[in-house]
């Protein structure tokens, strides 16, 4: 531990971000630190590495004005987050200053925001089923209690637009426990944040959920703390007051972008494409944040969103992504530009907790079956718009053209709907089999007989 009150005046070199301190005592990573300018000002900053010779520090709001003559003193501490009940309904910068001009946290805990990992002999399975309201979610994959699922999008297409819906309308069926959202948004445009605050205001989201936003012309590294106060903030409300907590994190691609730029004036070795190698590693420490505590009642949902550069799905960020997390959303350019909204691609889309959370007792017992006829159908009617622009639908079989048109009245009502439009998962069922029952009962070869008895319109009307 640190001498508290010493001071140093042996900054030997500033690098972007970065302050370079030499000859100090023993000093902890992570560890708090403040710098005074030589005009009195004093900025704060975090311990990034740690040597015998050089402490790294980087400062979170930037080093303007920093020069040797500054002193750096370390505070013997690593950063907390202060917690409490009544941090729902507020709206709070990326360091955790209120924005909504109400007064500070008023703590009840100061919790590390590092967190600590679950213990795997700890965690539950993930098992309850969360409805967005939106169907392709919860019909083709379906959201549970304790998963994390991101969202892949691109440059352009509503993802904001699509994870401000799924917080408002989030929740956990037939269940008494308290729900709530926490939503941190990253590296967004002042234009972005008004939206954000305006929304959640709008629509009386805000009074389940705590807000997080930091501003592209906010320092980078602050970018790294936005994600990590959020999820201290979900930890608390989920495992110390046993709440259900949806975490919205948007966008991690900016997140990452902060990583290569410290990595960069740190004058480390790049890895793929100059992000920095142990990428993977800390975008594992926010996903695993997410889960169920075995004896606790509360659980931490995550909904991560990144937009791939370029739609580039082998890029660095939705790659590694993809091996931590358990599925994704994938958004679809294609459907954006034919005016769907929200224009997810089920096709490419996965929730590989999906079967732990649907059927009887959690959704409908006809929920797995009908998902997989609808994927079918799906599927099968997009391929043949390929080989209708060779051979024209003239050419087609009656078979053919019924999947034909069903692929695209799957879009036009099952994807499509209003940005305000909260669906019960009943009505998406309803909907999938109003539109099954356009197809020939033989080609329902997906679905139980029982199932097609029960919920086909045709034999509910008899």
């Amino acid at each position: 531990m640190s001498i508290v009150s010493k001071e140093y005046k042996t900054i030997d070199q500033i690098a972007g971000p970065l302050v370079f301190v030499k000859k100090t005592e023993p000093v902890g990573y992570n560890e708090l630190a403040t710098v005074k300018l030589p005009d009195g000002s004093v900025k704060r900053g975090q311990v990034l590495d740690s040597s015998d010779d050089t402490v790294v520090v980087q400062i979170f709001e930037g080093t303007s004005g920093i020069d040797i003559n500054s002193s750096v003193r370390f505070l013997g501490e690593t950063m907390k987050m202060p917690v409490s009940k009544d941090m729902l309904g507020r709206i709070l910068s990326g360091s955790g200053d209120p924005l909504d001009g109400g007064p500070p946290i008023t703590p009840e805990q100061r919790l590390d925001i590092n967190g600590a990992a679950i213990n795997p002999w700890a965690r539950d399975n993930p098992a309850e089923f969360i409805q967005t309201g939106i169907s392709t979610i919860d019909g083709m994959n379906t959201l549970v209690r304790g998963q994390k699922l991101p969202i892949f999008s691109g440059s352009g297409l509503p993802h904001n637009k699509m994870a401000l819906q799924i917080a408002r309308q989030a929740k956990v069926l037939g269940e008494q426990e308290e729900f709530a959202v926490v939503f941190a948004a990253m590296g967004i445009t002042n234009e972005e944040a008004q939206y954000f605050m305006k929304d959640f205001e709008r629509t009386g989201a805000l009074k389940k959920a705590v807000v997080f936003l930091n501003l592209a012309d906010d320092p980078a590294n602050e970018r790294l703390i936005t994600p990590r106060l959020a999820l201290t903030t979900a930890e608390y409300l989920a495992f110390e007051l046993g709440m259900q907590v949806l975490v919205i994190l948007t966008d991690l691609t900016n997140y990452c972008e902060a990583l290569r730029q410290i990595g960069a004036a740190r004058e480390e070795v790049p890895g793929r494409r100059g992000y920095p190698g142990y990428m993977y590693t800390d975008l594992a420490s926010l996903y695993e944040r997410a889960g169920r505590i075995k004896g606790k009642d509360g659980s931490i949902t995550q909904i991560p969103i990144l937009s791939m550069p370029g739609d580039d799905f082998t890029h660095p960020i939705p790659d590694l992504s993809g091996y931590i997390t358990e599925g994704q959303i994938v958004m679809s350019r294609e459907l954006h530009r034919a005016g769907i909204y929200p224009p997810v691609n089920v096709g490419s889309s996965l929730s590989r907790l999906m079967n732990s959370g649907i059927g009887e007792g959690h959704t409908r017992e006809d929920h797995k079956a009908v998902s997989d006829q609808m994927y079918a159908a799906y599927a099968e009617g997009r391929d043949l718009r390929g080989l209708v622009a060779i051979v024209g639908k003239e050419s087609l079989s009656e078979r053919d053209r019924k999947f034909l048109d069903f692929a695209d009245v799957f879009e036009d009502r099952v994807v499509r709907q209003g940005e305000d439009e909260d669906r019960e998962i009943e009505g998406t069922l309803e909907l999938a089999w109003e539109l099954l029952s356009q197809l020939d009962e033989a080609q329902l070869n997906r679905i139980d007989r029982k199932y097609i008895e029960k919920y086909h319109p045709a034999h509910r009307n008899n």
